[in-house]
């Protein structure tokens, strides 16, 4: 069973231990009883644990559960203990029995507003009851209760011109609205009103101030109406200012109704002209917005029009006063010639035929002049260009082991008296073709010694320099007679790879000529013929003979060159 006590005030309310669930007014000073719990033999003292904040004790031989200050609801509402019987040694006989001590609002916090001071804007031409803000405020006590039931009301104007109350506020909302038409800016351009807001026990003020806006009701004017010619030339840079025009307007400064816009309103198709206005001055700089061409368009007719950000009162409207001309006359500038692209790329087989057209290139002079085509950075004479035409063709023999990428310089220069020029760039991508047979990289000096063991061999490891998608797959075999394969092998390693070796231990001590074929398994294949040459007891010499091309120099390698293997 649980028991709920309210209103407890003193003494004289008591009962056994039980759960309870007591209701406290917060704010309470000096001691307050709540309740006193009986001690049933063999208790002997009552123990107390849980939320207590220093606030809720229990008298342990008395029962006595008392306040000995005051509770706080705003800080916490609720309050969760329990309570328990001790014998005489201290032992729990009875309990533990909950104690809940829920905390009862008072008014003891005053309302805040969110803001200490509120700023607000009315047009002077506003009708009554416009809405300029609304103010809020909070209160700590307990929600939707009186204690936290606020109202607004303004407590003071001022000035108070044209008369007083000019605002009114929704008592119970804390809307501020206008409650009169009467506000001219040129008579008072702004207000201060004090705002109270209270919950029937305490209040608190706050600031608001209002300007007051004038309204567009005058339009922006220019000095002249025509500002004649303009001449410039066509190579003037974007963003020059060409030309500077004025308007002017008598409403407030500084403010969306006087500042100036200047739009283009005819003559720009192309959009090559804009107008940045001064802020401060409401001058109008006209710029060069992109690139002029003679040849396109010579001559601009254009009709500007002032006006404002904040739109116009009704009633009032622009007129040819916000309009102004001006002709842009464009002069010819000698311009340089002009690629149909920056970059030119092609690719190219290798092994393609002296002559081989690569590459048309083309660039138009902007007045008309004749092209002359050149090139530049041209390091191996590999590629030659017709002047006139633009073409491009091979000049000599091509290798991409030698260079992949080959970039020259191409130029176009008009033929006048001045001879204006411009450049692009050609790239071409050299693709590989199977024009190197297989090489030796490793075992050119090799030597076996005499008497023979049996085991014995030699790592032989070869390459090639065409280009290699995958690691290359190169075949090794004996040339030669029957005897050469009767007295010695080759063994594949891998890819690159492999063993020379005698086939038995029986070789005679002197040199011997070994031919040795590597095969690329290419398109076409190609193949490199070596003779392996030297002593059993001396060394085996290896030299490599293309079969494409000229035969290596015979150089027999000196003693202190030979490697011995065992």
């Amino acid at each position: 069973a649980q028991a709920t006590c309210h209103g407890i005030n003193g003494l004289g309310i008591s009962g056994p231990l039980q759960d309870m669930t007591f209701s406290v007014s917060e704010g309470t000073t000096g001691v307050h009883v709540i309740y006193q719990f009986t001690i049933e033999p063999p208790a002997v003292s009552l123990r107390l644990s849980g939320e207590k904040d220093d606030v809720i004790e229990i008298a342990s031989t008395d029962g006595y559960l008392y306040l000995n200050g005051s509770l706080d609801r705003e800080n916490k509402a609720i309050h969760r203990l329990q309570v328990e019987a001790l014998n005489v040694m201290g032992e729990k006989v009875k309990g533990p029995y909950s104690i809940t001590i829920n905390v009862q609002d008072i008014n003891d916090n005053p309302p805040k507003f969110e803001k200490s001071k509120y700023y607000g804007t009315v047009w002077q031409n506003s009708h009554p009851g416009s809405n300029i803000g609304t103010l809020h405020a909070t209160d700590m006590d307990k929600k939707n209760t009186l204690n936290s039931r606020l109202q607004f009301r303004i407590v003071d104007q001022n000035p108070k011109i044209p008369l007083d109350s000019l605002f009114i506020i929704q008592q119970e909302a804390g809307t501020f609205q206008l409650s009169s038409s009467s506000l001219n800016k040129q008579v008072v351009s702004a207000y201060s009103v004090t705002v109270e807001v209270t919950d029937k026990v305490f209040t608190t003020l706050c600031d608001v101030k209002i300007n007051v806006i004038d309204i567009n009701d005058q339009i922006p004017i220019f000095e002249k109406s025509d500002y004649g010619n303009c001449t410039i030339l066509e190579d003037t840079p974007e963003g020059e200012v060409i030309l500077e025009i004025q308007a002017t307007d008598a409403d407030e400064p500084f403010t969306g109704s006087s500042q100036i816009i200047y739009q283009i309103e005819e003559g720009d198709q192309n959009k090559n002209f804009i107008i940045e206005t001064d802020p401060q001055t409401n001058r109008g700089f006209v710029k060069i917005n992109k690139a002029l061409d003679f040849e396109m368009s010579s001559t601009y007719n254009l009709t500007v029009k002032a006006t404002n950000p904040e739109p116009l009162v009704q009633g009032v409207q622009y007129n040819s006063s916000s309009i102004a001309y001006f002709r842009v006359v464009v002069v010819d500038a000698n311009e340089v010639p002009v690629f149909s692209k920056n970059t030119y790329i092609a690719d190219i087989f290798e092994d393609v035929p002296i002559g081989t057209l690569v590459m048309t290139v083309t660039a138009n002079d902007p007045e008309g002049d004749q092209i002359r085509y050149t090139l530049e950075n041209n390091k191996r004479n590999w590629l030659e260009i017709e002047t006139v035409s633009g073409k491009i063709y091979t000049a000599a023999p091509l290798d991409r082991e030698a260079e992949h990428d080959y970039k020259v310089q191409v130029t176009a220069t008009e033929e006048n008296k001045k001879s204006r020029s411009s450049t692009a760039i050609f790239i071409i991508h050299i693709k590989d073709v199977n024009d190197n047979p297989p090489r030796l990289a490793k075992g050119n000096h090799l030597f076996f010694c005499h008497p023979l063991r049996g085991g014995v061999k030699a790592e032989i490891q070869a390459t090639d320099d065409d280009e290699q998608l995958y690691p290359p797959e190169l075949a090794f075999s004996l040339g030669g007679s029957e005897n050469i394969k009767s007295d010695w092998e080759i063994s594949r390693i891998d890819g690159t790879r492999a063993y020379l070796s005698p086939k038995h231990t029986n070789l005679e001590e002197k040199q011997y000529s070994i031919p040795l074929i590597i095969n690329d398994n290419g398109e076409p294949p190609l193949e490199g013929d070596l003779n392996l040459q030297g002593l059993v007891v001396g060394g085996v010499f290896l030299r490599m003979k293309n079969k494409k091309r000229k035969e290596l120099k015979k150089n027999a390698p000196k003693p202190s060159e030979l490697k011995t293997l065992t």
